[in-house]
C-alpha cells in the first residue's frame, strides 16, 4: 500500500472520474515539498554547527566561493517544472481535449447562478434547451433571470439544490448575480470561479452516490462562511424521473402566466 500525503491528511475521498489523477499530483507535490523541507532543515542543522561562533570566531566577508547553492536552486526550478509539464499541464490537457466528446454523452447541464450568500440551480426541462435570459426581468423570486415570454422557458424549472446522476456526465455553467465567487465540490476535485456577466463551464462525472456541502471558496463578503450549497448524486433511474416530474410541473406553472403576459 503506497503511502498518500493527501490521504494522512484526511483529504475527502473521490468520487469523481477524474479525480484519481488530481490526488496522484497532490501526492506528488506533498512529496516534493517534504523532501524540499528536510533538505533545507539539514542545511539549517549543518549551518548552526559548522559556523558556530566557538570555531570561527571572527566572522569572514568573503562569502560562499563555490556554487553549489546555484546548482541546488537550478534543481529546484527543474523539479518545479516536470511537475507543471509532467503531470498538471496533461491533466489540464485531457480535461480540455475531451470536452467535445463530453456533450456528445448526453450529460446533465445545469445553470448555476451564485449570489450574496448562495446557489440556485437553472435546469432546462426535457426540451434539453435552456429559456432565455434576460436580466431585467430579475427579481427575488427569479434570481436567474429567466424570461418566460421564450418558449425554451417554459420547461425549465429552478432548484435549490443540486441532483446530478451517478454514471453521467455533469456540465455545470457557472456564473453569478453579484461578485465573484469560487464554486467548489471537494469530493469531486473540481472548482470554478462565478463571475458576475459571464458563464464559465466546468464538467466531472461522478462515480459513486452520494449527498455532500458545496462551498464559496473565495471570500465574498461578511456571511462567506455560510455561502454552502448542498449536491445529491443518485442513479440515473431516479434522477431521470426527478428530472421529468420537475420539467412537468414547470410547464404546467410557467405556461399560463406566459399566456396572461402575451395577451396583454
Amino acid at each position: 500500500m503506497t503511502l498518500s500525503p493527501s490521504k494522512a491528511l484526511s483529504i475527502p475521498e473521490v468520487f469523481s472520474a477524474h479525480g484519481g489523477r488530481v490526488d496522484h499530483l497532490i501526492d506528488v507535490v506533498h512529496w516534493f515539498m517534504f523532501a524540499l523541507g528536510l533538505g533545507w532543515f539539514f542545511f539549517f542543522a549543518f549551518c548552526l554547527v559548522r559556523f558556530r561562533a566557538s570555531v570561527h570566531p571572527k566572522a569572514s566577508y568573503h562569502g560562499v566561493r563555490n556554487h553549489i547553492s546555484s546548482h541546488l536552486e537550478i534543481a529546484v526550478v527543474i523539479i518545479e517544472a516536470v511537475l507543471l509539464l509532467g503531470f498538471a499541464f496533461p491533466l489540464w490537457r485531457e480535461r480540455t481535449d475531451t470536452w467535445q466528446t463530453v456533450q456528445k454523452q448526453d450529460p446533465i447541464r445545469v445553470r448555476v447562478v451564485g449570489w450574496q450568500f448562495g446557489w440556485t440551480y437553472h435546469y432546462p426541462g426535457k426540451d434539453g434547451k435552456f429559456g432565455r435570459i434576460n436580466p431585467l426581468v430579475r427579481t427575488s423570486n427569479n434570481d436567474v433571470a429567466l424570461d418566460l415570454n421564450d418558449p425554451n422557458a417554459q420547461d425549465d424549472f429552478i432548484a435549490s439544490n443540486l441532483k446530478i446522476a451517478k454514471g453521467r456526465p455533469a456540465i455545470l455553467n457557472i456564473t453569478s448575480n453579484d461578485v465573484i465567487h469560487n464554486y467548489a465540490i471537494v469530493p469531486m476535485r473540481i472548482q470554478q470561479d462565478a463571475v458576475p456577466g459571464r458563464e464559465i463551464p466546468m464538467w466531472f462525472t461522478p462515480t459513486k452516490t452520494l449527498e455532500t456541502s458545496i462551498v464559496c471558496a473565495q471570500l465574498c463578503g461578511e456571511k462567506h462562511g455560510d455561502m454552502v450549497g448542498q449536491m445529491e448524486v443518485v442513479e440515473d433511474k431516479a434522477f431521470r424521473t426527478w428530472f421529468d416530474t420537475e420539467s412537468e410541473n414547470a410547464l404546467k406553472a410557467h405556461a399560463p402566466k406566459a399566456a396572461a403576459t402575451a395577451s396583454r
